[in-house]
Parts: structure tokens; sequence; C-alpha cells
């Protein structure tokens, strides 16, 4: 998803997200499968492929589910069938971070927290202040 765009609205509390984002990780990364990065990334690997990796500068074709963590669907291109294409600088740096781990042919799920997402402002009423997104995501390819 491209950093916020869209009209301000009231997509929850920023202290009631931000307690039920900080609950949420700290009972999902004692999950099995779920792994953490230094910067606070919480991913699972569901398909891993080897290859070529993007890097911050990559433009990228994806499926991805796209979610807040009461479960509303954001963006789901699976169904849909039509993949998204971005440059990785273009996106929230969890997103890019998780990507920059990934090979063309694997699919993870990401839980960005707010602090690598849309932080204390959210993103036009659709993503509450402080508020967990989820992404599911397929690389499908490396455009550039």
């Amino acid at each position: 998803m491209a950093k916020g765009k869209g009209k301000k609205q009231n997509s929850g509390s920023s202290g009631q997200n931000r307690k039920k984002t900080e609950e949420f990780l700290l009972q999902n990364k004692n999950k099995v499968g779920i792994l953490e990065t230094a910067t606070g990334l919480q991913y699972e690997i569901i398909k891993e492929a080897k290859g070529v990796k993007p890097n911050e500068n990559s433009t990228v074709k994806v499926h991805q589910r796209a979610m807040l963590l009461g479960g509303k669907i954001l963006d789901d291109t699976y169904k849909d069938a039509t993949p998204l294409e971005f440059s990785l600088n273009d996106t929230i740096e969890g997103y890019t971070e998780g990507l920059k781990m990934m090979s063309v042919g694997s699919r993870y799920k990401f839980y960005i927290p707010p602090e690598l997402g849309w932080g204390k402002k959210g993103s036009g009423g659709r993503i509450g202040p402080y508020a967990l997104t989820i992404f599911d995501v397929a690389l499908i390819e490396i455009i550039s």
C-alpha cells in the first residue's frame, strides 16, 4: 500500500489501538513460526523460495491481503486477481523491510507495528492511529 492518502476519519482511538497492538505483538512473537527483526517487524514464512531479492530501489509486483488487527480487509489482490506494482521506496518502512527478505515466489505474512507503518497519524480514516497492519504477501516479480 502506498503511503497515506485520503480523507481523515477516526478509526479507533490512539490509546486503544496502541494497547491492542502492544498486547497482540507480545503474544504473537511467542507463537511457533513467528520471527522478529531488530526493528520489531514480525513475520511468518508461508512459502520460501530461493533466488534474487528486491532492494529498497526495486519495483515489485505482488499479491497482497492487507488487513487490520480486528480482521478488517483493506486490500485483497488475491480476491481481485490483479497484482499490485509499486516501488519499495513508495511504501511504509515495515513493508519495505519485509519484502527485502523475500525471493520471487516466496509468500510471507508481515505484522507491521505502527512505528514501521502509519504511526500516530494513521492513514485516511481507514487505518487508525497506532494501528497494527497485517500483510499476507506473495512476491511475484521484481520488475526493476
